[in-house]
């Protein structure tokens, strides 16, 4: 019997709309797609001589890739959040495992975006000064600037 404290024992089972959401996802992002969606838009085309442009034949794709649209925004928005989420776990995880990591940075995610660019500029100093050491061996960066050698070169 599972471990009902443990969330990680319950990692095989995902709700209907996860599933679904997946799928179409999975489906969407396919060249296949692409082409079957460029052939309706074809065959609509070719088909307007047949109806005689008019307001009905033009309703139809309107309303249709508006109502694809539409549902598309979600199954889009659903994969991308369980895909940063996940990713956020690992990284946590990771954060976690690592000896001398900074434990504190795990749940960045939920700061709001003064105190994140405040974390941001503190590394970015901190960059500044790790290029400006002596030993930095990365040819080429020198705090964010071109090396003089590179400029010469130019």
């Amino acid at each position: 019997m599972p471990d009902k404290t443990d969330p990680i024992s319950h990692l095989g089972q995902s709700s209907f709309f996860t599933r679904l959401s997946q799928t179409i996802a999975r489906y969407a992002g396919k060249p296949a797609t692409s082409f079957i969606a460029l052939s309706v838009v074809i065959v609509w085309a070719l088909s307007g001589p047949l109806f005689g442009f008019n307001d009905t034949w033009q309703l139809v794709i309107n309303t249709s890739t508006t109502i694809i649209t539409f549902l598309m925004v979600f199954v889009i928005q659903n994969s991308q959040n369980r895909d940063t989420a996940a990713m956020q776990i690992k990284l946590d995880e990771l954060l976690s495992k690592v000896e001398g990591a900074r434990e504190e940075l795990m749940d960045l995610e939920e700061l709001d975006e003064e105190k994140l660019a405040a974390i941001r500029d503190e590394y970015e100093r901190r960059a500044r000064r790790a290029r400006d050491k002596p030993e930095c061996d990365m040819p080429g960066i020198s705090s964010g600037r071109i090396d003089d050698a590179e400029a010469a070169r130019e």
